[in-house]
């Protein structure tokens, strides 16, 4: 009795299954109306791949004459002349001393940055790479309006475009969210508190969530998004169950502090696992209050749940340095440890070292990712902003520096050869 007492029994998993599988159940035929819209399954699918195509991209670019399709060729040019450094040069340099086949790369930390607001901050980033002999990230994400980028000069496909040439994976957060005056929680930085309870996506925004959803991935190929309220992660997991070949990474915002919380979120993932074990949540950013032991415990849960493959850890090792955490915040003597044992997991960086921000006349902050363009120029903000993803820059390269002098291994962007 005291091992069968958690189960659950057959009769309830078969009422489960009635209940998900009735055409009367509202809730999931909206979902099934919503993609409808779209096409069959097979159909989305298949003009998400052509629309993702990096010669497709370019084409929505030159039908506008976006100046950055000279910029996508020069990165092009970069990747195919071996520009950046190969990841056995970079070892060679930093820890001169260790063989480059001595590293450990099953339990490689993927490298992180956020937020990539606008393309030009990425081709300083890549000029920073080829000038130092830096390693650019693997992993990128993007907290900018959707519809904003979309009319910058086609900022949105350059990005998408750019991070395929590079061999980086990206993640772009929707503009479906409480921050539209949707949650009464929200009216502004003034109202911050509000964020205590998630962003929000109320009433009918998760269907509208997988509209948006929908529009990117066909028209632009956008396949991963930030996932911030638990009704859009079960959309999320249900949209993929139907086909639909669209993951998500779940958001800091979500506040998964402690292991239960995750094995919650796990539980329901592997439930609505596809027959290969798949699932579409790529990755899962922990609370930045969950501590080490705890995050260790939490990614045990995930292996013994089949999904140590699928499912990344994105930690925080470093946070902007203002509005979101306590200062100084800084994980990466943590991380040095963690990755010895804990497979799968994300380095990010949300901020600068905390001895870099601190002087800074305008040091990083996340409610900027909340700012429109045209307001941060007029502001004259634009170059600060730059210089504090540059000094995110500067900290993802001293946490690749720091792992590579412990002997550990690091995922960077593709375009750096082995």
């Amino acid at each position: 009795m005291q091992n069968s007492v958690f189960q659950i029994s057959g009769e309830t998993v078969e009422y489960l299954n009635s209940f998900l599988s009735d055409p009367a159940n509202g809730a999931v035929s909206d979902l099934r109306r919503i993609v409808a819209k779209f096409g069959s399954v097979s159909e989305i699918n298949e003009r998400a791949r052509e629309a993702g195509k990096v010669e497709n991209l370019v084409k929505k670019l030159e039908r506008i004459n976006s100046p950055h399709v000279k910029d996508l060729e020069w990165l092009a040019e970069i990747r195919d002349g071996g520009k950046l450094v190969s990841l056995s040069d970079y070892r060679a340099r930093i820890n001169p001393g260790r063989p480059s086949w001595d590293y450990d790369h099953s339990r490689a930390a993927t490298l992180e940055i956020s937020a990539l607001q606008y393309f030009p901050w990425l081709l300083a980033e890549v000029r920073q790479c080829v000038e130092k002999g830096e390693v650019l990230p693997g992993r990128f994400i993007r907290v900018r309006k959707m519809k904003e980028q979309e009319a910058d000069g086609g900022d949105l496909p350059a990005v998408h475009a750019a991070l395929k040439i590079l061999g980086a994976s990206c993640v772009e957060t929707l503009d479906t969210k409480g921050v539209d005056g949707s949650n009464v929680h929200l009216g502004g930085p003034e109202t911050i508190t509000g964020y205590f309870g998630g962003i929000g996506q109320p009433n009918s925004h998760p269907l509208r969530w997988v509209e948006e959803a929908l529009y990117y991935y066909v028209n632009y190929g956008v396949d991963e998004i930030l996932n911030i309220n638990p009704g859009t992660v079960f959309l999320g997991y249900l949209l993929y169950r139907m086909g639909v070949d669209i993951r998500f990474k779940i958001s800091v915002f979500m506040g998964n502090d402690n292991p239960y919380a995750v094995l919650w979120t796990l539980l329901a993932a592997r439930l609505f696992a596809r027959e290969d074990g798949s699932t579409p949540l790529a990755g899962f950013n922990l609370s930045n209050s969950i501590d080490d032991v705890h995050l260790a415990k939490a990614a045990e849960i995930r292996r013994s749940l089949g999904l140590e493959d699928h499912v990344r850890i994105e930690h925080h090792i470093t946070e902007t340095w203002k509005s979101i955490v306590r200062q100084p915040y800084n994980r990466r003597d943590g991380l040095l440890e963690l990755v010895k044992t804990v497979p799968n997991i994300s380095a990010k960086h949300e901020g600068g070292n905390p001895e870099d921000e601190q002087g800074l006349a305008h040091p990083s902050d996340i409610l900027d990712y909340f700012r429109e363009k045209k307001e941060v120029e007029s502001s004259g903000d634009m170059d600060a902003l730059t210089r504090n993803y540059l000094m995110k820059h500067k900290a993802v390269n001293d946490t690749a520096a720091a792992l590579t002098k412990a002997g550990l291994s690091f995922v960077a962007a593709g375009a750096h050869r082995l």
